[in-house]
């Protein structure tokens, strides 16, 4: 077998809108909005440069169905782009940009291939070799069949790739369409799955490889880490995936360890610093920041004002840098502080005769229709009511440890 090269790339969902981004300063929510046309920038940038045999894209190049000017405008300067360069691409559509929906239509470059709504194959020569290229596109939202069924076998003869657009059958984590499992793709006899629709980075199975690259771009708190797309190398005996960052920023979670800090001038630093340090080591960011091992005394110190304005304190520190790492929440790990409070409220509750009882439930008990559904306020009630918050407050404080 020849040696052939190409970009697996998918879920590029470009014009995404961005979710939880209330907390974050307006002045980076441009930055924000844009890290979709960014990240394909980098993607196209890549090609030109390092020139594969050709591209694939596997599904949700757009967000919605309705696909925006803008993004359809950016994609096929994109594709004429890896044209100028003699790049093929070939691109199926998947659940997000299905071929029912509304849009005003471009009429892509000759270097550009797109798969219909039913299983085909496309075939390429590189250097002296048939490249047989199957896929499909998504109809309508949802792909509920099994559409391996309908890819070619493999006659063995020549290097042949599964472009799939879905899920494996029975995954929780994700809407399932298109669903497979790992054994029907491999009763194929591809070199290659690219698959797409997943967006978490994984290898289903080496050999051959069963692969989703995940999306090129977080878009949330359950995106985190690099994202990007493979560049993937084939030979007779061999697959080499290469994994190629794209994104224009990373969500993550960073800790910061408070031990030894009473003073606040001394936790500004100290988070300035740990996250200028990510930054340095990680490239842009918009993560969590978590403050862990505080003692009561650094506790006092931030509790003496709102976790609010502490986060505003740090997000407007970070703007001044001209740095791209945005604190998006702040956490404060107190788990000695919710025994002690826990433990507070546990021995005055003990303390409470049954005046203060009924005085503490008094207006769940004046209520004209749910009071009759509840029990007396006696001894027996007491009792249990005070064995139910000991369980409930120690749930609360083991979660916090």
């Amino acid at each position: 077998m020849t040696e052939i090269r190409f970009l697996h790339i998918a879920d590029l969902h470009l014009d995404s809108p961005f979710k939880g981004i209330s907390s974050i300063p307006q002045s980076k929510w441009k930055e924000i909005r844009e890290s979709t046309f960014h990240a394909f920038t980098n993607i196209i940038e890549y090609a030109v440069e390092n020139k594969p045999d050709f591209v694939l894209i596997v599904g949700d190049i757009y967000d919605g169905e309705n696909r925006s000017l803008r993004a359809q405008a950016l994609f096929q300067k994109g594709m004429e782009a890896l044209q100028a360069k003699g790049i093929p691409v070939f691109i199926c559509y998947g659940n997000h940009d299905h071929l029912s929906g509304k849009w005003v239509r471009f009429l892509l470059p000759d270097n550009v291939q797109v798969f219909g709504e039913k299983v085909e194959t496309k075939t390429l020569n590189i250097k002296g070799e048939k490249v047989h290229i199957s896929g499909f596109s998504y109809k309508e939202r949802h792909v509920l069949e099994g559409m391996h069924s309908h890819y070619p076998v493999a006659n063995g003869q020549h290097i042949h790739i599964g472009m799939l657009h879905g899920s494996v059958e029975g995954n929780m984590e994700h809407d399932v369409y298109a669903p497979f499992r790992k054994n029907d793709l491999i009763a194929k006899g591809y070199n290659y799955w690219a698959l797409g629709h997943i967006h978490k980075r994984q290898t289903l199975h080496n050999d051959p490889p069963i692969v989703y690259p995940g999306n090129t771009q977080s878009r949330h708190r359950n995106e985190q880490g690099l994202k990007g797309f493979y560049d993937v190398t084939l030979t007779e005996n061999n697959a080499t995936l290469q994994f190629v960052p794209s994104s224009a920023f990373i969500y993550d979670e960073v800790e910061v360890s408070c031990e030894g800090i009473v003073h606040a001038n001394e936790l500004i630093n100290l988070m300035e610093q740990s996250l200028n340090s990510y930054r340095e080591a990680n490239g842009n960011a918009i993560v969590e920041l978590t403050l862990t091992d505080i003692s009561e005394e650094t506790s006092e110190l931030i509790q003496a004002s709102s976790k609010e304005e502490w986060l505003s304190l740090i997000q407007e520190s970070l703007e001044m840098d001209h740095t791209f790492i945005i604190v998006k929440e702040l956490h404060v790990n107190l788990p000695n502080m919710e025994r002690k409070e826990s433990n507070m409220l546990l021995e005055m509750m003990e303390e409470w005769e049954t005046a203060e009882w009924k005085h503490v439930l008094k207006d769940l008990y004046r209520h004209p229709k749910g009071s009759r559904y509840l029990p007396a306020i006696d001894e027996q009630f007491m009792d249990e009511t005070m064995q139910e918050a000991k369980e409930i407050l120690s749930k609360v404080v083991t979660r916090g440890e």
